[in-house]
């Protein structure tokens, strides 16, 4: 079918591109309407992709275990804002291969990428677990383990996105709550294994259970487009010229907000807990509940945005997020106020994660998905490299206090709602219209 000729789609799920001025009058364009929008192959794809985040980003999202431990034991003697680079390292290794493995996912799908992944984080879990300085944890937890978690994160959710529209936040919710149940799980399982083998032992065991469980994933989940090289003028691998699309370019800005303060009560919540009077061997608690309440953030938000507007949810989501950590943490003195909290947040920043893939998706030519969301994250992998750190840094100037490190978290991310917010304007000017 000729695009070009098309009407623009009337459901806010379309994956056709809102300005069709970009495509080429004389290009032969597929039709890419008829999602299956469930089915063997897309449900097993779910199923995959549910996997892979839980060992993946799951993990990663329990980094807050690993900084507990690492200020207490093999790395005592540095800060802890220090320690928290090796988190940062991973995120930005994470977030910046984005770019680059979308690319590949466009052009070869997403098998290749995941078998290859794999391989590298096993590699670097056991390399994490011989590791005997600093610079040993950064190499192999910081960039070898975020390139692995990339490989995992990005093919999986691409592919969810080709095989469904109208229930496609549903299904990218329902992979997305992988991680948050793999975060849930692991500060748990990770403290136990460190106290009671080692943290050797523990880290290669987790190796074993990732190994299995990425290689099942690997197997299961598939496109529903046949990849195809790009034309030879968008050959790049970081195609900037998406930036053009006005809503696509706020959402990016949006997200580096976001990014900035998102991640920090994850890698300090144990800690804060801690240092106001939770015993440590319950303390990593915090990060669980923060962890499990995001499972519920990632598939509740996900499946009423299907019927609401991905964008209509995703707003007012990031901004409590961000309202909760400047209200809620400064007065969580005690265990019961700290859970609330983290429970709080969890929901909140979990719908984040749900919906910003389905949202660049909805104003997204289909071919180019994978780019985009590459794009997106390869873009905002600068401010979270330096978030984390950055709250550290606020942490030692207060001498302790955690006030600027909280009003970092908080205000960036009620910014970068509204950034979000203009985006959404930019698709439909009514501020209530379901979008």
């Amino acid at each position: 079918m000729s695009l070009t000729g098309a009407a623009k789609p009337s459901s806010y799920g379309s994956i056709v591109k809102d300005d069709l001025s970009i495509i080429d009058d004389n290009e032969a364009v597929p039709d890419y309407d008829d999602f299956s929008d469930g089915g063997s192959a897309a449900w097993l794809t779910v199923f995959g992709a549910f996997l892979a985040l839980f060992c993946s980003f799951g993990q990663m999202n329990a980094f807050g275990t690993f900084q507990s431990w690492y200020t207490t034991h093999q790395l005592h003697d540095l800060h802890p804002s220090t320690i928290a680079w090796i988190g940062s390292v991973q995120l930005w290794v994470f977030f910046f291969s984005g770019g680059f493995i979308g690319r590949v996912f466009d052009m070869y799908g997403p098998r290749m990428i995941m078998a290859l992944g794999t391989a590298i984080y096993v590699s670097s879990m056991m390399l994490t677990s011989v590791a005997r300085d600093y610079s040993h944890y950064l190499a192999a937890q910081g960039i070898l383990s975020g390139l692995g978690v990339g490989m995992l994160f990005y093919p999986p959710l691409a592919s969810i996105s080709t095989h469904f529209r109208k229930y496609r936040a549903t299904a990218l919710g329902i992979a997305m709550a992988g991680s948050g149940i793999g975060g849930t799980v692991y500060p748990i399982l990770l403290q136990y294994l460190f106290v009671n083998v080692g943290f050797a032992w523990g880290v290669r065991v987790s190796a074993i259970i990732c190994f299995v469980m990425c290689t099942t994933a690997t197997f299961t989940v598939t496109s529903g487009v046949t990849p195809q090289a790009p034309a030879k003028e968008n050959m790049s691998w970081l195609d900037l010229r998406a930036l053009k699309d006005p809503k696509f370019a706020l959402l990016v800005v949006g997200s580096c907000f976001m990014s900035l303060g998102l991640f920090t009560p994850f890698c300090y919540l144990v800690s804060y807990a801690s240092d106001h009077g939770v015993p440590s061997g319950t303390a990593f608690y915090v990060l669980a509940v923060l962890n499990a309440a995001s499972v519920l953030g990632r598939v509740a938000p996900a499946h009423f945005a299907d019927a609401f507007g991905r964008f209509t949810l995703l707003v007012p989501c990031a901004f409590l997020a961000g309202l909760s950590t400047v209200l809620l943490w400064p007065a969580a003195d005690s265990l019961f106020a700290l859970v609330a909290y983290a429970a709080f947040y969890g929901v909140f920043s979990g719908a984040f994660n749900a919906l910003i893939v389905p949202c660049i998706a909805q104003i997204s030519d289909i071919r180019e998905i994978g780019m985009r969301i590459g794009l997106l994250y390869s873009i905002i992998s600068f401010p979270s490299l330096v978030g984390n750190p950055a709250a550290g840094a606020l942490l030692h100037v207060g001498h302790g206090s955690y006030t600027g490190l909280i009003l970092l978290s908080g205000t960036s991310v009620m910014v970068g709602s509204g950034f979000m917010l203009l985006s959404k304007l930019k698709i439909n000017s009514d501020i209530f219209a379901r979008v």
